[in-house]
């Protein structure tokens, strides 16, 4: 991948709040508790408005939703590790005419495969007016750095720690560099797990921010086939038997009759990395570890 990537910053929108009240007041919930984006505009929803706007998506086209959404939200970006449906929403993105693109933020955890990293170049070869925001974990941007900082192997010694370090708090750094309203995600319901019952938008309780899963409703097969049909670079760990990529270390092949991320964690119980929990899994580690300390005193 092009070593010349830099993070943009951008001045823009900040994030969308839902009411809990539902209040008609301009303002619904502060953007945020820091003075920086305290004075920002913010869009709001009160759940029942959130649940209608669902509703009317459910049954739309992700064309048309990619186009609602467009419209609606200020400070739109796409999250993507580049997977297919991230590859799908970026190619009809392409063909929305008269509108600009909507720029990428990507994750660079260091441990991508290379057939990852060369999809990135082809990507933005195929899609020239793309703007790609790289964010890495911080202070570091190497595997040999970050190994220096946090000894080899973080993913096996501690899952949690290594999450937290080379995705959550890169995205929680992107989010907040980038001013982010509003980001696409690739998830869809046929992935299983956590993703069976999510939302066309949800807002993100945490940060405010809303994620919108334009293809929420297509299986793998009907997003391969849009792939196929467009002649959509892709990753080339498809022909050899995966279906979702992430990190070397944590990514096989998926076998005859398994569920489409089933090569995601193997053998662990986990089907997340963090990014897309109502609360990162470090976080929740620590809490739990906050719990039961004081529990071990007591015995």
């Amino acid at each position: 991948m092009d070593s010349s990537l830099q993070t943009q910053q951008s001045s823009r929108a900040a994030s969308p709040k839902i009411d809990e009240n539902g209040s008609d007041d301009d303002s619904g919930f502060s953007s945020s508790g820091n003075s920086s984006t305290a004075r920002l505009p913010t869009v709001s929803f009160t759940r029942a408005h959130l649940k209608h706007l669902n509703k009317q998506l459910e049954t739309m086209e992700p064309m048309d939703i990619l186009r609602f959404c467009k419209i609606l939200f200020p400070n739109l970006y796409q999250t993507t590790a580049f997977g297919l449906t991230g590859l799908a929403t970026i190619d009809m993105l392409s063909k929305i005419s008269g509108s600009q693109p909507v720029d990428l933020i990507f994750l660079d955890t260091l441990y991508h495969f290379q057939e990852t990293y060369a999809l990135v170049d082809r990507v933005r070869a195929r899609y020239p007016d793309l703007k790609l925001h790289v964010f890495k974990p911080a202070d570091v941007s190497t595997v040999a750095e970050f190994e220096d900082t946090y000894g080899e192997k973080l993913y096996e010694m501690s899952s949690e720690l290594y999450d937290w370090v080379a995705k959550v708090e890169p995205q929680q750094r992107a989010y907040a560099d980038l001013n982010v309203a509003a980001v696409m995600t690739g998830r869809r319901r046929s992935q299983g797990g956590q993703r069976g019952d999510i939302a066309v938008l949800e807002m993100d309780d945490e940060s405010g921010i809303v994620k919108i899963n334009p293809l929420v409703n297509w299986s793998f097969q009907q997003v391969k086939a849009y792939i196929t049909e467009n002649n959509v670079p892709y990753n080339e760990l498809l022909d050899r038997g995966y279906k979702s990529v992430g990190d070397w270390h944590s990514t096989v092949p998926v076998g005859e009759g398994e569920d489409e991320r089933a090569g995601r964690w193997k053998g662990q119980d986990k089907t997340e990395c963090g990014i897309h929990n109502k609360k990162s899994r470090y976080a929740q580690y620590l809490e739990e570890m906050a719990t039961a300390r004081p529990q071990a005193q007591t015995v």
